[in-house]
C-alpha cells in the first residue's frame, strides 16, 4: 500500500516562540493541503483516508529553505511558503515556513529525507 504524508519545514534561526512556531506550521499545513486538494484530489483523498500523517522539520535558514523550495519545484512535489503577516514577533513578510504535500511519502523524502526532526 502506497503511503502518503505531509511535510512542514520551520525554520530554526528566527526567534520564534513555541506558540508562533506552532501557528507557522498549521498555516503551512493548512495552505499546502489546500494547494493539493485543488491540484490533485485523489492524493490529497488518500492522504485524508489514511491518517494525514504530518511530520515537522528543521530548516537551518532561508538559504537552506530555497535550496529546498528548488528541489521541490524540479520534482514537481506541491509545496506552499509562509510569510508572516509582522503582527507579534516578524518583521512583515518573513518567511517562516513551508509546507510540503501531501503527497506520495518518497517523493517527499527523496528531497527533506535528511533533515532532522524539530
Amino acid at each position: 500500500m502506497e503511503e502518503y504524508k505531509q511535510v512542514i519545514l520551520i525554520r530554526t534561526d528566527l526567534k520564534m516562540s513555541t506558540g508562533k512556531r506552532c501557528a507557522q506550521s498549521c498555516h503551512a499545513s493548512v495552505s499546502a493541503s489546500d494547494l493539493v486538494r485543488i491540484q490533485n484530489k485523489g492524493i490529497w483523498k488518500n492522504w485524508k483516508n489514511s491518517g494525514q500523517k504530518k511530520v515537522v522539520l528543521k530548516i537551518s535558514n532561508l538559504e537552506q529553505l530555497k535550496e529546498i523550495v528548488k528541489k521541490l519545484e524540479s520534482n514537481k512535489v506541491p509545496y506552499f511558503v509562509v510569510k508572516d503577516a509582522g503582527l507579534t514577533q516578524l518583521t512583515p513578510g518573513t518567511t517562516t515556513s513551508v509546507g510540503i504535500g501531501p503527497d506520495l511519502s518518497e517523493e517527499i523524502d527523496k528531497i527533506t529525507g535528511d533533515l532532522k526532526l524539530l
